[in-house]
């Protein structure tokens, strides 16, 4: 301790040779002009965080409701387009064909946005359509994947993205189809309802929406093709890209994305009926441009504020350093960093000298004894937790194997009595690793592997093992004994009960900053309810009963390593569970 109070007292010196520091009212001025800096650049980086964080929460919240909008818009313009197809499909007659003849010419004469209706029956051909046209007959109906569907998916409607309706020569326009199977009235036939719209009000209902100077929307289907984008053109010829497969994987919301350099809001709603996905682009740099103009107002308030701050620091450091002179004299006694040395308070002259020399004399010898306790405390609780938890593990194991050896000897098996000897004598000396809590992991798994060879003679080769790790994973340390209660838990309530040959994987390998201990069974499984409490029960029976060895391992991996290291566990009922073991990578 001595060595590191001299320590301190060496950049004390070094910091007070360089800013002249040779009073304590300047001590004091550095002091409170040291805070004052600390404070206003933390509460300048907080005001400039949080409000940048504000103004994208808000961006992507507006934009988001933009969106919704938009969704909303298309979503009713669609349920109009549904309830002409429900029109039409509720008069399939074919005892009327004027009647619904009749009803296309009407509708298509009010809704101007429909550029044709038709109707179909099952072998593909027009059974009525309005506007009538001359049929292209190299356009086979009945060999179209949307006829097909229909076909097959009786009631079901079937939207199908932008393309150039090839059905009657000389008329190529660019719709957007609704499709649909219906029965016919009075008839065991299916005729198939085609209402194709005009692809430029979806077009509006999209283009109209404005994500500032640069931000865009664009929609796609549910196989990802493109139903909309305002640079379609340099889509389709490969000179714009979108990130198709990041916008289908996500779900509604909002997503910060990064491209070629620049940040993104990518914000998504899905379209009801159809599975559409309406995705949102807001470029960062347009949303919080005003970060300039707000830092330079946080600076000049910084820097007045410093300014009056050194200024008052002045006056009322020249005002408590007056009588505390008279004490540096005897202070400087400890500045060797030397506890305990005393003031002597009976040479001080005003009281108010006097009782902060004693109080000072109280501190430090307060200070001395409450670090020297707290550091005795601390290092006792680590030790006997450890100590608690290692002792956790199951104490039978060794009477067990012993008993083994017994036995074997007794039937005169020399040979798998050797064997034993040898994984047990293995077995305890990693265990025991010289009192070191960290091990290589390569003796970890000499260590599990000699408990899998005890417990494979002790069960008569009722299970089967393999230990596969990575070379690298193999120089690191690992914390000592955290698979032995892991394999045993899968021994005892996985492949012990089995039937059939048990098996049981162990891999390691590296995952970055992480090492990744694997360990698999073919065992039953562990019930849902059971998996999900596991970890979480009170130590209340041994090391093998029901997974109190595996909150053994998760809690001295926790306290040696951190929360965010542990146990996770997998388990699926007949099949097998698999436990995962994270630790960090120890040099």
């Amino acid at each position: 301790m001595k060595r590191k109070l001299l320590f301190f007292k060496g950049i004390y010196k070094a910091i007070r040779n360089t800013f002249r520091i040779n009073s304590i009212q300047s001590v004091i001025s550095l002091a409170f002009t040291a805070v004052t800096v600390f404070a206003l650049v933390f509460v300048s980086v907080t005001l400039y965080s949080v409000f940048s964080k504000t103004a994208e929460r808000n961006a992507a919240s507006s934009t988001q409701q933009i969106i919704e909008q938009v969704n909303i818009n298309l979503d009713n313009y669609l349920m109009e387009m549904m309830e002409v197809s429900n029109l039409i499909s509720n008069n399939l007659s074919i005892d009327n064909l004027d009647d619904l003849s009749n009803i296309l010419s009407v509708t298509t004469g009010i809704r101007k946005d429909i550029v044709t209706l038709a109707v179909f029956d099952a072998d593909g051909d027009i059974v009525v359509c309005n506007p009538e046209g001359e049929y292209d007959k190299n356009y086979k109906v009945s060999e179209q994947k949307w006829f097909q569907d229909s076909l097959n998916n009786i009631g079901e409607y079937n939207f199908i993205s932008p393309h150039v309706q090839r059905l009657f020569v000389g008329m190529r326009p660019w719709v957007v189809s609704l499709c649909r199977g219906t029965k016919v009235q009075g008839s065991p036939e299916t005729w198939v309802v085609m209402v194709d719209m005009n692809f430029s009000v979806m077009e509006q209902l999209c283009k109209k929406v404005s994500l500032g100077k640069r931000g865009y929307i664009y929609v796609i289907d549910q196989y990802g093709d493109i139903v909309y984008h305002p640079q379609q053109q340099l889509i389709y010829v490969g000179l714009k890209h979108e990130d198709i497969k990041f916008a289908l994987e996500k779900e509604d919301g909002s997503y910060y994305y990064d491209l070629m350099g620049e940040r993104r809001i990518i914000t998504i709603n899905t379209v009801n009926y159809t599975n559409w996905k309406i995705i949102g682009i807001s470029y960062l740099d347009e949303i919080v441009e005003n970060r300039k103009s707000l830092s330079t107002l946080v600076i000049f308030i910084s820097i007045f504020s410093l300014l009056f701050v050194i200024a008052a620091s002045l006056f009322v450091s020249a005002k408590i350093s007056e009588p505390i002179k008279k004490l540096e004299r005897e202070m400087k006694k400890v500045e060797s960093g030397n506890f305990d040395i005393d003031i002597d308070i009976d040479d001080q002259g005003e009281d108010e000298v006097k009782s902060l020399s004693r109080a000072f004399n109280m501190m430090v010898k307060r200070i001395r004894n409450l670090m020297e306790q707290i550091i005795s405390e601390q290092e006792a609780k680590r030790k006997s937790e450890l100590k608690a938890l290692q002792a956790q593990i199951n104490p039978h194991f060794l009477y067990n194997t012993l008993d083994s050896i017994v036995w074997m000897n007794e039937n005169k098996d020399y040979a798998g009595v050797t064997t034993m000897v040898a994984a047990l004598s293995q077995f305890f000396r990693i265990s025991i690793s010289r009192g070191k809590e960290l091990i290589p992991v390569s003796d970890e798994l000499e260590h599990i592997k000699s408990y899998l060879t005890i417990q494979k003679i002790r069960y008569k080769n009722k299970f089967t093992f393999s230990i596969d790790a990575q070379t690298e994973a193999l120089e690191y340390k690992t914390l000592k004994l955290i698979l032995q209660p892991i394999v045993e838990n899968a021994i005892y309530h996985g492949v012990e009960q089995l039937y059939d040959e048990g098996i049981i994987n162990i891999k390691v390998s590296v995952e970055g900053k992480t090492v990744l201990f694997q360990v698999t069974d073919n065992g039953y499984g562990i019930k849902p309810d059971i998996l999900k409490n596991i970890l979480n029960r009170k130590e209340d029976g041994k090391a093998g009963q029901g997974g109190v060895g595996l909150k053994n391992v998760d809690e001295r991996i926790k306290l040696f390593f951190g929360e965010q290291y542990g146990i996770e566990i997998f388990s699926t009922l007949d099949v097998g569970t698999t436990v995962n073991i994270r630790i960090p990578v120890i040099e």
